[in-house]
């Protein structure tokens, strides 16, 4: 077998299948056969790093909720603004924990006597506290870069536990609320940020 045949049939022989995802060789030009004692680096480049998303470990007893249409689609605006703000998945995470707790991911108008205040959106953001008029604060990609505006203010918001970063930027009566959603919105992170 000539010597470029051999390199192209072990180039694309050099494909391995590590749970689920195809891994092959990034350089086409090694001859260097891929043995079962030759490592092999499953890498799935589309999906976000976990470690990166709750590098603190989850708080405390998580929830869940199942999403509807609407829901996820504010899922995806969450994540749309994250990326045009140029933020990494961890603001995604954070903002998606928030809007759960805030609204469980319903961009909610004034809910007369049982509204809080005068808050509004997925991350009942009030008009009255300088976020935006109503009509800003109930558009699901204004909303997510009011928020992440705040979040980018606060020092060292990558490093902090989730529920601390949220409460720093939403002043919440319930600080530690936001913690119970960080399993779930890294989950939609992981599902949704190169979908």
């Amino acid at each position: 077998m000539t010597t470029m045949i051999r390199k192209s049939v072990l180039g694309i022989a050099g494909l391995a299948f590590a749970g689920g995802l195809a891994a092959g060789p990034l350089n086409h030009h090694d001859a260097t056969p891929v043995t079962a004692t030759t490592p092999v680096a499953a890498v799935q480049a589309d999906k976000p790093d976990a470690g990166k998303l709750i590098p603190h470990g989850v708080q405390g007893t998580q929830s869940r909720i199942d999403l509807n249409d609407e829901q996820s689609a504010n899922v995806k605006a969450i994540i749309a603004a994250t990326k045009k703000a140029g933020l990494p998945e961890r603001a995604a995470v954070i903002s998606i924990a928030t809007a759960l707790q805030e609204s469980k991911l319903e961009n909610l108008g004034h809910l007369g006597d049982r509204n809080d205040h005068d808050s509004l959106g997925l991350f009942q953001q009030r008009p009255s506290s300088g976020w935006g008029t109503p009509e800003q604060i109930t558009d699901p990609e204004y909303a997510t870069l009011a928020f992440l505006k705040g979040l980018k203010q606060v020092d060292g918001w990558q490093d902090m536990p989730l529920t601390d970063a949220a409460q720093t930027v939403q002043v919440s009566a319930y600080p530690d609320a936001y913690a119970q959603w960080e399993q779930q919105a890294a989950d939609l992170v992981t599902q949704h940020w190169n979908s």
